[in-house]
């Protein structure tokens, strides 16, 4: 097969149906351009998980006088000196899911919680033996809440076991599900990029049929009247592609780095690096050259019949 054929052949099939071309390659780069930003955004949640969850910590919070008479938890009164050190040995015990145990006391407490919300009508009101003492536990495994919460939970003494990671997860879910409406969104993009290729592709062939037809007649293999057609919509998709690589350095370049700077801004949350970035790119060209490609193929085998 010469090569300049088929080129020529690509050059007058892309300009014959431009504007079919160029919607093939808008719909091309906005469908991969939420891919790419679904993956993107998969490896942020997981980054973050991965920083927060490491901060998280399970309290045992501590029966006070306050709570003796206002809560059933606390129904026997405000712990003692003997039920600290027995919750304190029974921490000692679980080395293989505690990796380290702080104690805060009442006046260390209301000093927290001055520093939070010394702003607050409450925070004047407060004294410090109103405050809980609580044990603090930095877990090796956040997973295993359960363990804490089985082991001290109804305990005398003990008013709570609260765990932080179930307020992570509520934000974690909210991010998942953004995520996977982003996902919803660029299958149904993707689904009119296949639909437009396929009609582009059926539009160039039909424009060509005389061609088509003349060269079945000498002999020309199915592959070589094929070739032209599979590489039109290979080539237009990879330029889609190319746009939404762009798009996705530009973003990653603007909404983290610099104008909206969130990296700054928004200096709790642990953004992914450009190397995440970097290394999705490859499978967004690969995807687009190869989508179309495969989608001019299975067209063409049945509108053209070679």
């Amino acid at each position: 097969m010469r090569a300049q054929f088929v080129l020529s052949e690509i050059g007058v099939g892309l300009r014959r149906n431009l504007t079919m071309t160029f919607a093939v390659i808008v719909s091309v780069a906005l469908s991969l351009a939420l891919f790419g930003g679904s993956l993107l955004m998969s490896d942020q949640v997981n980054e973050m998980k991965g920083y927060w969850y490491d901060k998280v910590n399970v309290s045992i919070f501590l029966c006070n006088k306050s709570d003796a008479e206002s809560d059933p938890n606390c129904s026997k009164g405000a712990v003692t000196d003997q039920q600290k050190k027995q919750i304190v040995g029974d921490l000692d015990k679980m080395t293989s899911v505690v990796q380290k145990v702080t104690y805060e006391s009442q006046d260390d407490a209301y000093k927290h919680y001055k520093e939070q919300f010394g702003d607050s009508p409450l925070a004047s009101s407060l004294t410090p033996d109103q405050m809980q003492e609580s044990y603090r536990i930095k877990l090796k495994n956040p997973e295993q809440y359960q363990v804490i919460a089985s082991a001290f939970n109804g305990r005398d003494g003990v008013q709570s076991v609260q765990d932080q990671k179930g307020i992570l997860d509520n934000l974690f879910g909210l991010l998942n599900g953004m995520n996977w409406a982003a996902r919803a969104v660029m299958a149904m993009m993707l689904v009119v990029a296949l639909m437009l290729i396929v009609n582009t592709v059926r539009v160039s062939a039909f424009s060509r049929r005389r061609e088509t037809g003349i060269m079945r007649l000498v002999g020309a293999s199915g592959f070589y009247i094929q070739a032209p057609f599979i590489m039109e919509a290979a080539v237009a998709g990879l330029i889609g592609g190319t746009v939404a690589c762009g798009f996705l350095l530009i973003a990653r370049y603007f909404i983290i780095d610099h104008g909206l700077d969130l990296s700054h801004k928004l200096n709790l949350i642990n953004f992914i690096g450009w190397d995440a970035v970097l290394t999705k790119l490859p499978l967004i060209l690969a995807t687009s050259l190869l989508m179309p490609a495969l989608a001019a193929f299975f067209a063409l085998r049945k509108y053209l019949k070679v």
